[in-house]
């Protein structure tokens, strides 16, 4: 990342916000970005200064810590409510350098592994959130370690039990209220015995009152994609997702509005000077006959199993992290021709990190890592929905009497 890229989103701007008010053109801003020529130190200075009133003016109302945080899906949606991160702890080494590059004004690091951090090392905070993984509960993740005979759920070792280190940071620190994430069969799975001892550890152990809803994000994005919110509040008071309000899923967006477009700007590697997605994208002849063959197997045998072929007019299945293998479970449809797998660009708009208004987010991994980032992440305009439904009732906890008044403002 150049130092122009890192000040520019330090600054809140895209490479069109700098381009209209600096008064230059797209293409010289690019060559910046890219380090191909360097600003003008007036401009830098210009840029600095805007970030400096951007910090002044935008003092945190409530503090948290983002565990698990993947490439940062959670956090997007508590910054923009005045929430401010003072504490990071993702073990991937790729999905650090992805997070890095889009919060680079941090003034603290990423840290590795949370069970190997102890609760002291973890500043004080209002709100934890924490999308542990998902792999030991989902049906996809279950299914496969049956088929092996390997542990599943909280006797996987490996992940399953990272909830207990979530319980164990919110036993030591007592926030606030906390927001943990999951796939929907978190809630069926062991026949619902996971579920319970988890309500029962945060209810019954720790004393938090919670609240939990499974939300498709199918009303936001053109994927179904269903996971499981809980939240907790250390003393009790009139939260409910009853009344959070959902879009009608079946007006929701369709899959053409984060496609690339011909006549698009150049966005290597994902596009060519057209607009036309790169050919890279396009699967191999060898793999489309095999997946077709697996498609019709199963089909004989009265199974599901298959991929999935999309047009601009539908709704994805759900993106997971095992898209970098084939693609299969989204196959955009190429006409007379071998379906091609999204770029990385438009799983980013897919999952809604990147949308209309936004500055795009830096993929600085290769396709595989962006792949299975993307497909372990959240769908951010769920995240932020969920924050603003919880702003209130979280100012209110944080802020006391102060609180209520801002409460009644945000209400």
């Amino acid at each position: 990342m150049t130092p122009f890229s890192t000040l520019r989103q330090q600054a809140g701007l895209s490479i069109q916000d700098v381009a209209r008010k600096m008064g230059f053109d797209e293409r010289t801003v690019y060559r910046w970005e890219r380090g191909e020529t360097l600003p003008r130190r007036p401009v830098m200075d210009q840029i600095r200064s805007m970030v400096d009133e951007r910090r002044n003016a935008a003092p945190s109302s409530f503090t948290f810590i983002d565990l698990f945080a993947g490439i940062g899906g959670l956090r997007r949606g508590f910054e923009p409510i005045g929430g401010k991160c003072v504490f990071t702890s993702e073990w991937d080494r790729y999905s650090q350098k992805t997070y890095r590059a889009n919060f680079p004004g941090d003034d603290h690091p990423v840290e590795g592994d949370i069970r190997e951090i102890g609760s002291d090392a973890i500043p004080a905070h209002d709100l934890l959130l924490a999308g542990f993984p998902c792999q030991p509960f989902s049906i996809a993740g279950v299914s496969k370690k049956n088929a092996l005979s390997r542990p599943h759920g909280f006797a996987c070792e490996a992940q399953g039990t990272l909830f207990f280190d979530v319980a164990r940071i919110i036993r030591d620190h007592r926030p606030k209220a906390f927001l943990l994430e999951n796939v929907k069969n978190l809630v069926n799975h062991d026949r619902g015995h996971t579920f319970r001892v988890i309500h029962d550890v945060l209810t019954r152990e720790l004393g938090y009152h919670v609240e939990a809803r499974i939300v498709d994000a199918r009303s936001w994005v053109p994927q179904h994609r269903e996971r499981i919110f809980i939240i907790g509040f250390r003393e009790k008071n009139a939260f409910s997702f009853d009344d959070m309000e959902i879009p009608d899923p079946l007006d929701g967006p369709k899959l053409g509005s984060i496609l690339h477009r011909s006549g698009d700007s150049e966005e290597k590697p994902y596009t060519e000077k057209d607009g036309r997605v790169s050919s890279k994208y396009t699967l191999s002849a060898h793999l489309w006959n095999y997946l077709q063959e697996y498609a019709e197997k199963h089909r004989l045998k009265g199974n599901g199993f298959g991929f999935g072929l999309f047009g601009p007019n539908d709704v994805a299945r759900t993106l997971s992290a095992r898209y970098y293998k084939d693609g299969s479970e989204i196959l955009i449809g190429r006409q007379g021709g071998i379906p091609r797998r999204l770029t990385p660009r438009e799983c980013a708009r897919l999952m809604g990190f990147d949308a209309p208004g936004r500055t795009p987010m830096i993929i600085p991994v290769s396709d595989t890592q962006a792949y299975r980032q993307f497909g372990n992440a959240v769908v951010v305009p769920v995240v932020e929905t969920v924050a603003r439904h919880m702003q209130p009732f979280l100012l209110e906890a944080v802020h006391g009497d102060a609180g209520r008044r801002e409460k009644a403002a945000v209400a």
